[in-house]
């Protein structure tokens, strides 16, 4: 008989569902895609009694007495206290942010929803006529918020701002979403430009609002202190980390993959710099794609031959997961690429993302590592396969559950991972991995140091002894990173609006890479690197410290 922590989990899932559609639309949960969450205070109380009940089950619950039980109730519990703390110290009253926010939630979710039937249209003009609602209770909590004195920071709120205009302009997400309406149900396409037209209005009202009465009280400082960081960092983490050694040990790892960078780049062109280089790889139209539809496909045709070539030999994958989708989104999302998850049942595939903005032809010497990052054998290998294992991981943890340490660590880890099996099969695609890692690295100095108010250390090649700032977290990220600077302001601005994320990636990675060095030293020539990935995968999107006990097999054996 199963432990009853698995039956909790179940039903926390659709409990959890029912206050929060969004989420259960973006991890594929069905049957509430025509439904907005309550973003209001009233709504979030009524979220927060769901997770306590469930905390009060959970502990009532009889002792796990087996590895998938034990993992079951750890990560339930995490799952819990997470989510309760944000609600606790009011994070819904700060909710304006670049990236991480109800604003940026509710975009992505109708852009992302299935539309491929007359019952998915449906639901989006559902939706749309709703946002109304969802637009004003999150007003309510985040004017609750200024009420309070609990302020985001300017840089943020113009940010958001800037998002709410931009997605109802003529080609913003949600006008070309009901553009693309082409069927013959007249009461449906009316139903869809009236769900256009309120959610018109409630976004410019909502911006109008934050313009007038929110911005002129909004700090310009953009840090939020070591307290609140160190809180961040080790729940995104799933571990403590000591702020101050990560971020010396961030820019030991900047000037590593600096002189890589320089060494790679002789290969390509021995009569040219390293700037030099990577500017010839954006200017270059071979080594560009000359349309969207170009750059879908070649994104496409990476994942199908990646799939193909290390199924059965490096990771085990299953049929109903080999699909995986690339998708564009509209002008007006915040730059970059993302992975959305398949449905519980996988009939909607893994989908990735590119906000690729107005650039075209568009480079992809540094978008193949991001495409094995965001997709195969990154986040969809990690997060689909996670969905297929019914018999060993609760419902929540094949769903909802989610740590950036492990998750991302996952992805980045992935990235290096292609190198080492050689499918970065030019020098310039191995450049735009260590560029994409460069990034990863940058992060962890730019996230710390502007948080935490540091200095640049007096040793660094970059601006040594000046003290953090937005203008110089931009600067890093395109002279080292080499982004665009209009990406390179959108990261810059998600770091500040998001603390002690931008970390994880490389922190995760490391924590993978020791744990793979861990085991080879200790087995030797009976190693297997596929025994390795299959044991990190089995954990889910776990936090590193409850990762490392799952692949040293410390939750195994009876109790």
């Amino acid at each position: 008989m199963r432990h009853p922590v698995f039956d909790l989990s179940d039903r926390l899932v659709e409990g959890f569902a029912s206050h929060r559609p969004l989420t259960a639309t973006a991890f594929g949960i069905d049957g509430f895609d025509d439904r907005l969450d309550d973003r209001s205070p009233g709504g979030v109380a009524a979220l927060a009694e769901l997770l306590r009940g469930t905390r009060d089950e959970l502990a009532s619950l009889p002792p796990a007495t087996d590895r998938d039980s034990r993992l079951a109730v750890r990560v339930l519990g995490s799952f819990l206290e997470d989510r309760l703390e944000l609600i606790e110290r009011g994070a819904h009253r700060t909710d304006i942010a670049h990236i991480a926010s109800s604003v940026a939630d509710v975009r992505e979710g109708i852009d992302g929803q299935d539309r491929s039937t007359p019952q998915g249209w449906r639901n989006v003009a559902s939706r749309l006529r709703a946002m109304d609602d969802f637009i004003g209770g999150w007003r309510e909590s985040v004017a609750e918020g200024l009420a309070r004195g609990d302020l985001v920071a300017a840089r943020q709120v113009r940010s958001v701002m800037g998002q709410l205009r931009a997605s109802v302009a003529p080609t913003g997400t949600f006008c070309v979403l009901v553009a693309e309406y082409d069927g013959d149900d007249a009461g449906l396409a009316d139903d869809l430009r009236e769900g256009l037209e309120v959610t018109r209005r409630a976004n410019l009202e909502a911006a109008d609002w934050l313009e007038r009465d929110y911005l002129p009280t909004a700090p310009e400082e953009d840090g939020v202190g070591r307290e609140r960081y160190a809180v961040e960092a080790a729940s995104h983490l799933g571990r403590e980390i000591d702020l101050d050694a990560t971020y010396a040990w961030g820019w030991d790892v900047v000037h590593e993959l600096r002189d890589r960078m320089v060494s790679v780049a002789r290969e390509i062109a021995p009569d040219a710099d390293l700037r030099g280089v990577v500017e010839r790889l954006r200017t270059d139209p071979a080594a560009a794609a000359g349309t969207p539809a170009a750059f879908v496909d070649e994104m496409l045709e990476r994942q199908r031959v990646a799939i193909d070539r290390l199924s059965g030999t490096h990771f085990h994958v299953p049929d109903e997961i080999r699909a995986v989708d690339v998708r564009l989104a509209a002008p007006g999302s915040p730059l970059g690429a993302w992975y959305r998850s398949p449905s519980e049942d996988l009939s909607r595939p893994g989908q990735i993302w590119w906000a690729l903005g107005e650039r075209i032809p568009f480079p992809l010497w540094d978008q193949v590592s991001t495409a094995y990052h965001e997709g195969f054998p990154g986040h969809h290998l990690q997060v689909a396969l996670g969905i297929t294992m019914r018999e060993r991981l609760s419902r929540l943890h094949r769903s909802i559950q989610w740590k950036s340490g492990t998750g991302e660590g996952w992805a980045l880890y992935a990235e290096r991972l292609m190198d080492e099996l050689g499918f970065l099969d030019a020098p310039m695609y191995v450049l735009g991995y260590l560029a994409s890692s460069m990034l990863r690295a940058c992060r962890v100095v730019i996230d710390i140091g502007c948080h935490l108010g540091l200095s640049i250390p007096e040793d660094a090649r970059f601006h040594p002894g000046e003290r953090w700032s937005h203008a110089l977290a931009v600067e890093m990220l395109t002279d080292l990173a080499f982004l665009d600077p209009d990406y390179a302001e959108s990261e810059a601005t998600r770091y500040l609006g998001y603390p002690g994320q931008a970390i994880t990636y490389k922190i995760g990675e490391h924590a993978i890479l020791d744990l793979r060095e861990e085991r080879r030293g200790r087995q030797g020539d009976a190693f297997s690197l596929q025994r390795f990935h299959a044991d990190v995968l089995a954990a889910g999107a776990v936090g590193l410290d409850l990762l490392a006990e799952v692949v040293r097999g410390e939750l195994d054996g009876d109790a």
